[in-house]
């Protein structure tokens, strides 16, 4: 991070944090910037095993004993709250919930079926809303923070993808909800991406360029520059709650 070369001179310096789907793309770049932080890290890993192991692995040696991995699927319940407990056994503490893990596909009308909904409100909505109620008490011991990431499709529908963006616009109003409920103590903030990284059932070139062209900086963003906002929330924006910062290169001023 520019603002501090030495890690132990950053006020996120101990603390804790819970990042979903932490293994890989966007998520396994929040763990790097925040590590670097000098926090502790609970990396949350659904079927992404190795790629969990591997990160750890990194992370640890930069410094021992500060970065533990736990398995769930988010659509179990039962699961899902069980994910706090090892952060207070490792640390006795959570600073920092990074409600991160989604799934993303289309469902074109016609074809909906009620697992899709169930399966895309799951992740992202339903565990975003479990996890902080099952978090709230430690994050208010230490004034905490939920960060929740969303998508710039909360506000601006995906064509043929009416479930998750539905669901995403939930987790905005989410975002909003639990910042007022969540006061004083517990600020709650989201982030909404654009195009930073490609899907993984891959788009042709041709939708890239298009999306690359309708962002005002005609580039890509990378996962750094989520990352990069996640940091910012947790470290300096003391006096921000219940917003969601856009991280979108632009592209929400296109028609």
């Amino acid at each position: 991070m520019h603002h501090n070369s030495d890690p132990q001179e950053s006020s996120l310096s101990g603390k804790v944090a819970l990042i979903t789907g932490a293994a890989r793309r966007v998520g396994a770049e929040i763990a790097k910037h925040l590590h670097a932080n000098g926090m502790n890290l609970a990396l949350h890993y659904r079927s992404s095993k190795k790629e969990a192991q591997q990160l750890q692995k990194i992370l640890l040696e930069k410094r021992p004993d500060s970065v533990i991995l736990v398995q769930a699927d988010l659509l179990n319940h039962a699961k899902l709250c069980s994910l706090i407990q090892p952060c207070l056994q490792s640390w006795g503490r959570l600073d920092a919930l990074i409600n991160n893990a989604s799934s993303f596909y289309p469902t074109p009308l016609g074809t909906i079926t009620e697992t899709q909904w169930d399966e895309l409100f799951g992740s992202n909505l339903k565990a975003p809303l479990f996890l902080a109620q099952a978090a709230e008490p430690l994050l208010r011991q230490h004034s905490g923070n939920i960060i929740n990431i969303t998508d710039i499709h909360a506000d601006r529908p995906l064509k043929n993808h009416c479930v998750y963006s539905a669901a995403k616009a939930g987790l905005v109003m989410l975002t909003k909800s639990l910042a007022r409920d969540l006061g004083p103590k517990i600020r709650v903030n989201a982030i909404a991406p654009g195009a930073i990284l490609w899907p993984e059932q891959d788009i042709d070139e041709l939708t890239k360029r298009r999306i690359v062209s309708s962002t005002a900086l005609k580039r890509r963003g990378g996962p750094a520059d989520i990352a990069r906002a996640v940091v910012y929330i947790l470290r300096d924006a003391n006096y921000m709650t219940g917003q969601t910062l856009t991280i979108d290169g632009g592209r929400s001023l296109h028609d």
